[in-house]
């Protein structure tokens, strides 16, 4: 991050009238009729609707000098997602990981003519794809810059990604409000995924980082990063 130009003022929205507002707001469902970013800059909009059992989030990137998008986690609730996708000018999916709370609309988005990326590691768990996320790879969005990075530990392929010239960083499920995403899982392992938190996000994007995971509210690396020793000595 560093040599980069600070972007212009943001604006994150915030909760709706009548709910209390937590640390960071929440976005609007397009089914809710208001389609409000979840979070706008002078570069770009994002996007955020919650899906399925497990609530995940589904975020999509706008660059708003194109109107090219990408969807990060199609995860469920296909028609809401491809209703999405057509308004907001997706050209692609990409995915955090392989869990099946994931990656639930991933044969409707590919039947729809949507490419799927995923890592090596967690290509397996998906019923299919097709093309390979690297780690430091870089997918264009329109004018945007969406950089991938391997945070192995709640399954060895998990990735966040960071928009560059943002303070924007998605998470997955690696790392949320309170601590790092469940390692109970068989292949998830807790050294791995705090090491992979320390070394390739605390230790790299400033306290101001905001963090959109893949389930719940969205937090900052300066938030977070004074509790890493409480995460390792409670074990989870």
């Amino acid at each position: 991050m560093a040599g980069t130009e600070a972007p212009p003022p943001a604006s994150v929205h915030p909760a709706p009238a009548g709910e209390e507002p937590g640390p960071e707001p929440t976005g609007t469902n397009p089914d809710q009729g208001e389609n409000v970013p979840h979070y706008e800059d002078s570069l770009v909009e994002v996007h955020r609707v919650v899906v399925g059992p497990m609530d995940n989030n589904v975020h999509v990137i706008r660059c708003k000098e194109t109107g090219e998008a990408v969807m990060i986690d199609a995860a469920n609730e296909h028609e809401m997602l491809l209703e999405m996708c057509q308004q907001l000018g997706v050209r692609q999916v990409v995915e955090t990981h392989g869990h099946w709370d994931h990656i639930q609309a991933v044969p409707a988005v590919r039947d729809a003519g949507y490419s799927v990326s995923v890592s090596a590691a967690d290509a397996g768990m998906l019923p299919s794809y097709d093309l390979l996320l690297e780690d430091g790879g870089v997918l264009e969005v329109g004018r945007l810059r969406l950089e991938t990075i391997a945070n192995p530990g709640h399954t060895p392929g998990s990735v966040s990604f960071y928009l560059h010239d943002t303070p924007l960083l998605f998470s997955g499920d690696t790392l949320f409000p309170g601590g790092p995403g469940n390692t109970t899982f068989e292949n998830a392992d807790f050294d791995t995924i705090i090491r992979s938190i320390d070394e390739r996000l605390f230790s790299r994007f400033p306290a101001d980082t905001l963090v959109l995971p893949g389930h719940g509210d969205d937090t900052t690396i300066g938030h977070e990063s004074p509790h890493l020793q409480e995460w390792i000595d409670r074990g989870w």
